[in-house]
């Protein structure tokens, strides 16, 4: 590009001010937050006011030939933060202008001081001095004395820190160049993409989903719906407000998964729903033994973009993501990716890679309540008498336990055993307590508890349970199916015919609301419905 020259002071622009020595963007004085990528972005558009600065000098720039990432997203996530701290717009730009699939062009002019005054522009211009102001002299008193200008200057700036600290109206992100973050309450992680281009790879990207939900959900004001109803929405093409309507969430997260060895890019973007307003978006790399860690860094930094404060218990749930052995936790995805399709072949090929990840290491605990969830499994499908899956399910669960007493996966699968197979109703009670107060937002623990609640007739605690769950997991099957299992237990046969032909229309070759349904016309007495429903 004619005319390229790099700078090494401060450069001007509007009411923007960028000091390349020490990498800040300010404005009237006020740093801005500004990632590092997006950083680099706003230099090299400085460094050629007026001039296309294409994406391709921008990848060279910011991401070499040998670094892993996915270039397009990372760069318009970047771009995206810039306009944010500019107060910009991509539709009526006022500072960087889009040059659609060629680059970018700042469009305003530029000052540059260092040793001295000059001027980098978009348009040629005269020279720009910098001068002093002072008021003009007036006969007479002047209240603009120097004692009480300089008192004038250090209230309004002791106001302006005192708006800013108590962000009254607002006031710390208007005075930080930052739009008012609208108020989210609930949020959907959409099916993270796999960029691998290998489809053997979808394990780890469905397992990145599920492992994101978790982290997010760990924080105990904000509603995070459940991975059952996210998942319907791979592949879709269906707009992101149609989406965030159906599920009933405020913002979603979309983003990708890229793997390279033992290195995986995360890359994640926060979408307020209602406008499909782009209000954040980062890339994480890491080794796969660190992924939970990242996991972690990535919930962190959404909460802190929506303005909500982590408690101390959330910070403790926080605080117990450890490094896993890369293997044991591929294994343990692999596992999950084959026990959620819910299919006798499936289920069987999910306990041996549990089985393996076990045999490899013994000490990560998920994996033995996913080989329990495997035990159950197998006996509801198969019809199987409930003796031996159960017994072994009672022993992967207490192994679970063991290791991490604060699984609150493993006291919800230890009070199904409890309820189901002791008949330890008491016992049954106290794990589903203990399960909801670790993990309020484990939709199957609400479930699970609300079927238990309606076997011992207690249909008012029954329902709000099955309700929330319905709530955490709009589209599963399985908490439609249980909610026709209360209804029917409350021998409100009706309404619960109602209730599983929703899910049998919804999903018509989902085989327990079949089963469900038959039993609810049995009942009731409408016997030549019955072979219908199956």
């Amino acid at each position: 590009m004619g005319g390229m020259r790099t700078a090494s002071g401060v450069l001007r622009f509007g009411v923007f001010e960028v000091d390349l020595r020490t990498g800040e963007l300010r404005r009237q004085g006020l740093r801005l937050k500004l990632p590092s990528q997006s950083f680099q972005v706003l230099k090299l558009l400085l460094e050629h006011p007026g001039e296309l600065v294409s994406r391709e000098e921008l990848r060279e720039k910011l991401w070499p030939a040998d670094t892993f990432v996915d270039f397009d997203h990372g760069l318009n996530a970047a771009v995206n933060r810039l306009r944010e701290a500019l107060g910009d717009s991509a539709d009526s730009p006022r500072f960087v202008e889009t040059l659609p699939r060629r680059g970018y062009r700042l469009i305003v002019p530029v000052e540059w001081n260092s040793a001295g005054s000059e001027q980098l522009s978009a348009e040629p211009g005269p020279e720009v001095q910098h001068v002093s102001w002072a008021p003009p002299a007036r006969r007479g008193y002047s209240f603009l004395t120097p004692v009480n200008l300089w008192l004038m200057v250090g209230g309004v700036i002791a106001l302006f820190a005192a708006l800013a600290l108590l962000n009254i109206g607002a006031a710390r992100e208007k005075l930080l160049g930052r739009g008012t973050v609208p108020r989210i309450e609930s949020i959907a992680v959409l099916p993270l993409g796999n960029l691998s281009g290998d489809p053997e790879q979808e394990y780890l990207a469905d397992g990145m989903t599920e492992t994101l939900i978790a982290h997010l959900a760990k924080i105990s004001r904000l509603r995070v719906i459940s991975r059952t109803s996210v998942m319907r929405y791979k592949g879709t093409n269906k707009a992101l407000p149609e989406i965030a309507r159906e599920l009933g969430a405020d913002a979603l997260i979309e983003g990708s998964v890229m793997r390279s060895g033992s290195r995986i890019r995360i890359t994640a973007q926060l979408i307020y729903a209602p406008t499909d307003k782009h209000l954040w978006g980062e890339s994480y790399e890491r080794d796969l033994t660190d992924v939970l860690v990242l996991q972690s860094e990535v919930a962190r930094a959404i909460a802190h973009e929506i303005n909500i404060k982590l408690t101390p218990q959330d910070q403790t749930r926080f605080a117990t993501a450890h490094p896993v052995n890369s293997e044991t936790y591929e294994l343990y995805l692999k596992g999950r990716y084959y026990w959620n399709k819910m299919s006798g072949g499936n289920i069987e090929r999910a306990a041996a890679y549990f089985s393996k990840a076990i045999a490899l290491d013994g000490s990560y605990a998920p994996v033995y309540v996913g080989l329990a969830d495997c035990y159950v499994s197998q006996a509801d499908l198969a019809g199987l008498p409930p003796r031996e899956p159960y017994r072994r399910a009672r022993a992967a669960t207490l192994r679970a336990l063991e290791i991490d007493n604060g699984l609150a996966e493993a006291h919800a699968s230890l009070a199904v055993i409890r309820a189901e197979y002791d008949w330890d109703w008491e016992g049954a009670e106290i794990e589903f307590q203990r399960a909801l107060e670790l993990d309020p937002k484990l939709a199957n623990a609400h479930r699970w508890h609300a079927v238990f609640l309606a076997k011992l007739g207690r249909f008012k605690e029954a329902f709000s349970e099955i309700e929330i769950a319905k709530e955490l997991d709009p589209l599963s099957l399985p908490i439609a199916t249980s909610a026709g299992s209360i209804l029917r237990y409350a021998r409100r046969y009706d309404e619960a015919i109602e209730e599983l032909r929703k899910a049998i229309d919804f999903e018509p070759s989902f085989k327990f609301a079949h089963v469900e349904l038959a039993e609810v016309y049995a009942l009731k007495g409408n016997r030549g419905n019955i072979k219908q429903a199956h």
